[in-house]
Order: C-alpha cells, then sequence, then structure tokens
C-alpha cells in the first residue's frame, strides 16, 4: 500500500476562492462578513474537482490513499481576526472531510486549525477536537508562523505551544509542521518561505527539550526537512556545542520527514542521511510544483519515481510508502485496521484487497 502523507485541496470550486474574497475585503472594509451558510458546493462539484485532479493522478502513480487537508497557501492565518480564521478553517475542513466521506478508501482528513496573531493557541483546540472526534481526521497542520512570513510567535518549544500539545498527545495525532502565505516580499512564499520554515522548525527542536515534555508528541517535518538533511553536520555540531542528546536521541524519536523532494539526487541525499523509519513517502501534488521537468520527462511532483530508484530494499520501500506513516498517524492505521487493510511490520507488506 502507497500512503501519501501530504496532499492538499488545491482544486477546490471556484466558488470557496470567491467566497473567500468576499469574507476578506468585507473584514477590511469593516463591513458584516459573509456567513458560511452562503457558501454553498455541490457533491457533483467536489467529485468533479477530485475524479479529474488528485484521483486521477493518484491512479496514474500507484497512490492508494493520501492525508488530505486545506490547501496551505489559503490558510492565510495573517488574515483578520480569530473570528475570521475559525470560521474560514471550519469551511475548509469541512470540504475534505466531505471529499474523504465520498472516497473514503483513498483520502483521509488532516486539520487545519483557526490559529490567528497574538491569540492563545488553545484557542483552537476546539476546532482540531471537532474535525479528529467528529469527521474522523487523523493529524492536524500547524503553522509555526502565523504571522504569514514576520515570525513574531514564539519558538515551537516555547510554552506558548503546550495547550495545543498537550490535547495532540490525548487525541493521538501528529502535527506536519506547515507555514502558509508569505506577505513578507522577502520570502517566496513556496520557494523561501516553505522552506525556511522546515529548516526552523527543526533548529527550534534542537533548541529546546520539548520532546523530554512530551514524548510521544509526533512533527512531520515537509517539503523533505527544508535543508536540514543537507546540513544535518552543521545540525550535529551545533546540537553537541549546546550540550543536547545526539539528534538521534534528542529528535528522532519525534520528527519525521517528507518525500517532498522533486529530484533524484535530494531523495537520495534524504535516505542516506536520514533514517528509514523516520522518512514517510509524500508527494504534495496538485500543489506548490506542478511543471514537467525537461531532463526527466515526468512531472517534478511524481515522487514514487525517485523512491523506486533510490537506493533502498523491498522491506525499507515498504517502511517509506506505507509502514510509518501508519505508525506516525495511528488513527489512519486503525482505520485502515478496520477496513481488513492489515500491516504486518514484520514483513513490512499489507493484507487486504487494494482499492477498487
Amino acid at each position: 500500500m502507497i500512503i501519501d502523507c501530504h496532499g492538499h485541496y488545491t482544486t477546490a470550486p471556484a466558488a470557496l476562492e470567491a467566497w473567500r474574497r468576499r469574507q476578506v475585503e468585507a473584514f477590511g472594509a469593516g463591513r458584516p462578513v459573509p456567513a458560511a451558510s452562503e457558501l454553498r458546493i455541490g457533491d457533483d462539484e467536489l467529485r468533479e474537482s477530485i475524479e479529474g485532479n488528485q484521483l486521477r493522478l493518484m491512479d496514474e502513480r500507484g497512490i492508494d490513499l493520501t492525508i488530505f487537508s486545506p490547501r496551505a497557501s489559503f490558510m492565510a492565518h495573517h488574515v483578520g481576526d480569530f473570528a475570521v480564521s475559525s470560521t474560514w478553517a471550519a469551511i475548509c475542513n469541512e470540504l475534505c472531510h466531505r471529499v474523504s466521506a465520498m472516497f473514503p478508501e483513498r483520502f483521509a482528513g488532516a486539520a487545519m486549525l483557526p490559529q490567528s496573531p497574538g491569540v492563545p493557541v488553545a484557542s483552537c483546540i476546539a476546532e482540531l477536537e471537532r474535525c479528529v472526534r467528529d469527521y474522523g481526521f487523523v493529524g492536524v497542520n500547524l503553522n509555526p508562523d502565523p504571522s504569514g512570513g514576520f515570525w513574531n510567535s514564539p519558538p515551537l518549544t516555547d510554552r506558548h505551544w503546550y495547550p495545543l500539545y498537550e490535547k495532540m498527545v490525548e487525541l493521538d495525532v501528529p502535527a506536519m509542521i506547515h507555514v502558509s502565505t508569505s506577505c513578507n516580499a522577502c520570502f517566496h512564499t513556496t520557494g523561501a518561505h516553505y522552506l525556511n520554515a522546515d529548516t526552523t522548525a527543526v533548529m527550534q527542536c534542537i533548541q529546546g527539550d520539548l520532546f523530554a515534555d512530551f514524548p510521544t508528541l509526533r512533527f512531520v517535518i515537509p517539503h523533505g526537512g527544508g535543508a536540514a538533511p543537507y546540513h544535518w553536520g552543521r545540525f550535529r555540531g551545533l546540537a553537541q556545542e549546546m550540550k543536547k542528546p545526539p539528534l538521534a536521541q534528542h529528535l528522532l524519536n519525534n520528527l519525521f520527514f517528507d518525500t517532498c523532494v522533486y529530484h533524484q539526487p535530494g531523495i537520495d541525499l534524504l535516505a542516506r542521511v536520514i533514517p528509514v523509519e523516520n522518512i514517510l513517502f509524500a508527494s504534495e501534488m496538485i500543489g506548490a510544483v506542478r511543471g514537467i521537468d525537461p531532463e526527466t520527462g515526468h512531472f517534478y511532483d511524481d515522487t514514487r519515481r525517485y523512491i523506486e530508484a533510490a537506493a533502498l530494499s523491498a522491506d525499507q520501500r515498504a517502511q517509506v510508502y506505507e509502514g510509518n506513516a501508519r505508525r506516525v498517524f495511528p488513527r489512519l492505521d486503525a482505520q485502515l485496521n478496520a477496513r481488513g487493510r492489515l500491516f504486518d511490520p514484520q514483513s513490512h507488506s499489507t493484507q487486504g484487497a487494494r482499492h477498487a
């Protein structure tokens, strides 16, 4: 079984963006914002937006299931206030839930949080609980920089975040550390801000002792960990100077890296530097990089090709494709087990029929 741990609803019907534009404009003008009930998207529109896009590519590339969350750049936590973010998160999460309910064998939801600059993170807990308990979501996206590129929130190791971490541990859900749109002209959203945030999250975790307080807390660092694998020696050396334990002890029981790295040398490096048990398959398609690589003739984000070509054994590929995701996302594992899709950690194989 092949599980893509990093998918966003980037192909939602146009009515969603139109409603959001009205919301943002009304807030900025001091007018009443539109009600969520004014957004009407039918099941046929949702089905069409998925079947011709994510689902088609999943079938073409042999991906069985995608962990599916709202579009990252649309989160835009810096826009409006908590009420604006709360309504927007609820709408986006509901759409992802409807998609996963239409295609339960192919999609599992991950929640967007209603973060807002300067607002205590405990304000996000109700939406997280709703998504996990009512929608069956298996994970959450956590934005370490709700300011939109100006980084005025405390580091991830600060007690500012602890109420959310306590709830994540209680619910047994991991967080993908994922920023949103950059409104800082110095940082291109997907080319700089995303990768800066991935690298920053790793360094913050090195500097702190978060996982001593939360030994079962799990973070997925997307986009291959940003610069972290490429500079792993620098991070090891800095941790040593800070008198921290070796990174294998300090981080790797809790940090995991996805494979949204869009060329073969990058995946090869990731697989050499980071232990296989800490790597989760992902593509982030349809996402930031949608074109065809002229050097290979294949889509940049067809990341399965890179895994197949990497120096991994069959057992290691099974870990990357499935076993690690089921371990990091235990609620997903429970859902798959309930459907008869049992994973044998000894043989790294799945029992039960593939999707129809």
